[in-house]
């Protein structure tokens, strides 16, 4: 095994600093919440976490906060993501692969659409008065 550097080193520290920032939700508007029970790990949730975070980062995309949670009843449709927009309702997307993962990234996040056929619990019209 090669040694590591003092750059090396360096490089890697602020690689790991980056990641963990993108976890932090201090300051940022935008949150994405995968759930990370185990019922979501078996159908994939680790996949579609990293794709979010991929996604995120080749749009350079900085008041995105990616997080985990446990379960979020929706067993049925795992893997799960909850995605809050500022001026959006909070949607909870079911059946969330790497490419759909991206997909979110892009027409919600970025175009402020809902991707259809993928939300499977949003609250109701008199909630968001």
């Amino acid at each position: 095994m090669a040694k590591l550097t003092l750059a090396d080193l360096k490089k890697l520290r602020d690689d790991k600093k980056r990641e963990v920032e993108k976890r932090d939700v201090e300051g940022k508007t935008t949150r994405v919440i995968i759930g990370m029970g185990t019922c979501g790990i078996a159908a994939g949730a680790k996949e579609a976490f990293d794709a979010f975070l991929d996604e995120i980062d080749a749009l350079k995309l900085s008041d995105v906060a990616v997080t985990q949670t446990g379960c979020m009843g929706l067993c049925h449709v795992e893997p799960t993501a909850e995605v809050i927009v500022p001026g959006m309702p909070e949607i909870i997307y079911g059946h969330v692969k790497a490419d759909i993962a991206k997909r979110i990234v892009n027409e919600h996040i970025v175009g402020r659409k809902l991707v259809d056929g993928y939300v499977f619990d949003k609250p109701a019209a008199d909630i968001l008065k």
